[in-house]
């Protein structure tokens, strides 16, 4: 936080008065909501709503007998399914641009060295949850229904039901999404200096234990999915730890510089 009285902070000066911080915070989330319109109005026109529920019903269709279509049982579903799932895409394809108006939000609050990582760390913030997503889309979904399909009955006919189907990829789009993001916030807890490395290196073994509890709370009841979740949450958190010291490093403040020189 700023500090009026002195003379060498760089954000002195610069307060805003409440309301204007909710106009402000208002036009970042209309900005925001452009970005998606735009983003849906393309992908209405091409690959369409009805190419991009093919594209998400790919791994599930590729487990069913040939010729063979998932079903509605809901009478509207039609025609919300594809309405659902070309909002959802877009607000994925929009991503970066919903992240770039978070920062641009707090980024009058943030000094010239915290601008250095902020927006960094949003880019690779966007990247991990597209990671995490083509993860479910191209790996999880298919190991999940080869896994399911093994233990279905003969005698039972897999006609999945296209409404439940979108709500549980969407489901799985989001844990991933959001998992793959450990990088991030271990990097930020060392920051902050919440956290240190060495505690965090003590932590390792908790860890992997908290993430097959995750794993088996936001996964289906299989045990591959929960694989699929638990094993990349562990590999990420090193992946955070070996990043940390490099973040440090580089998002210290000149006067921080200063001190360790002397």
């Amino acid at each position: 936080m700023a500090d009026p009285n002195n003379k060498d902070d760089e954000l002195a000066g610069t307060e805003q008065p409440f309301v204007e911080h909710l106009i402000e915070l208002r036009n970042r989330l209309l900005y925001a909501i452009y970005g998606i319109a735009v983003v849906a109005l393309a992908l209405a026109f091409f690959p369409g709503p009805d190419g991009l529920l093919n594209f998400v019903a790919e791994p599930i269709r590729a487990h069913m007998p040939p010729d063979s279509k998932l079903i509605a049982v809901d009478v509207f579903s039609p025609f919300f399914i594809p309405l659902k799932v070309l909002m959802m895409v877009a607000v994925l394809g929009a991503l970066p641009w919903i992240m770039y108006q978070m920062w641009a939000f707090v980024a009058p609050g943030l000094y010239a060295h915290e601008k250095r990582f902020a927006l960094p760390l949003i880019v690779f913030g966007s990247f991990l949850a597209y990671c995490g997503i083509a993860f479910v889309q191209f790996f999880v979904l298919d190991k999940m229904f080869t896994f399911i399909q093994h233990f279905t009955p003969a005698s039972v006919a897999a006609t999945p039901d296209v409404a439940s189907y979108v709500q549980a990829i969407l489901s799985l789009y989001l844990a991933f999404a959001l998992a793959f993001q450990v990088p991030i916030v271990v990097m930020l807890l060392v920051r902050f200096e919440m956290v240190t490395i060495e505690k965090l290196k003590s932590f390792r073994g908790y860890f992997i234990v908290l993430a097959f509890v995750i794993a088996a709370i936001v996964t289906p009841p299989d045990v591959l999915s929960q694989l699929a979740l638990a094993i990349p949450m562990c590999l990420l958190y090193e992946v955070g730890i070996l990043g940390s010291r490099w973040f440090v490093r580089i998002s210290k403040a000149p006067e921080e510089g200063e001190q360790e020189a002397s």
